[in-house]
């Protein structure tokens, strides 16, 4: 049985978001406190994370942070805050969707199936011994580690994933269509926006310059190319 953990201050969307999960076979645990519910989402073991922003304590930004620490697991924001900045904040800060208040149970229940889906597939993929390299920036595909100059840098699973993606395919354009079909998947409810949030965070920590890239390249008008 897979297990959800919320942090939700607003009881009664706890409950609601608690009793569609359970009906669809999930376990939930659920803390209305963010310091207490960063304190359980490290000590224990959890297929998804639902977190609010706004919480007693510790807030879902910093909850997100130390998250992304040490653990890869999907985590869906669920907030009422719903401007671009506040969404491009969370996936900036290593949330992997955002789903906005008031939502649809059945549309919570499918994301959480669907990024579950998509963890399970990117760490149980096939073990090989290939090692994708180019100018000091190494990707292990069989370790899932990456490396620049010898150096190991920490990548979220969708980090990695459309990092892999690009470099996987050098040379070649993808649009921001093309690559959030691949990476996200026709399940996934969130904006084109992830795709750009998603870039800036993999440039930060493998390029020299974010702000003038070696490994990925803007196309304008066009998307991104992975130069090799």
């Amino acid at each position: 049985m897979k297990s959800i953990l919320i942090i939700e201050d607003d009881i009664n969307i706890a409950e609601l978001e608690r009793d569609y999960l359970q009906l669809n076979g999930y376990k939930v645990d659920m803390v209305h406190d963010g310091t207490q519910g960063l304190k359980k989402a490290l000590s224990s073991i959890y297929d998804v994370i639902l977190v609010d922003l706004m919480l007693p304590n510790t807030n879902g930004y910093e909850i997100i942070q130390e998250i992304r620490k040490k653990l890869e697991i999907p985590i869906i924001v669920i907030s009422a805050r719903n401007e671009d900045i506040d969404k491009i904040r969370g996936l900036g800060f290593g949330a992997d969707d955002y789903l906005t208040k008031p939502f649809s149970p059945a549309e919570l229940v499918a994301r959480v199936k669907s990024h579950i889906k998509r963890y399970e597939r990117l760490m149980g993929k096939k073990v090989t011994n290939e090692t994708i390299s180019h100018k000091g920036l190494e990707i292990n595909t069989a370790s899932h580690k990456v490396f620049v100059n010898g150096k190991e840098v920490q990548l979220t699973t969708k980090e990695y994933e459309l990092l892999l993606f690009l470099a996987s395919n050098p040379n070649n354009v993808f649009s921001k269509e093309q690559i959030f079909d691949t990476i996200w998947g026709e399940e996934y409810y969130g904006d084109l926006a992830t795709v750009a949030v998603h870039i800036q965070k993999i440039r930060k920590k493998i390029e020299k310059d974010s702000s003038n890239p070696e490994y990925i390249e803007t196309i304008w008008g066009a998307g991104y190319r992975f130069n090799a």
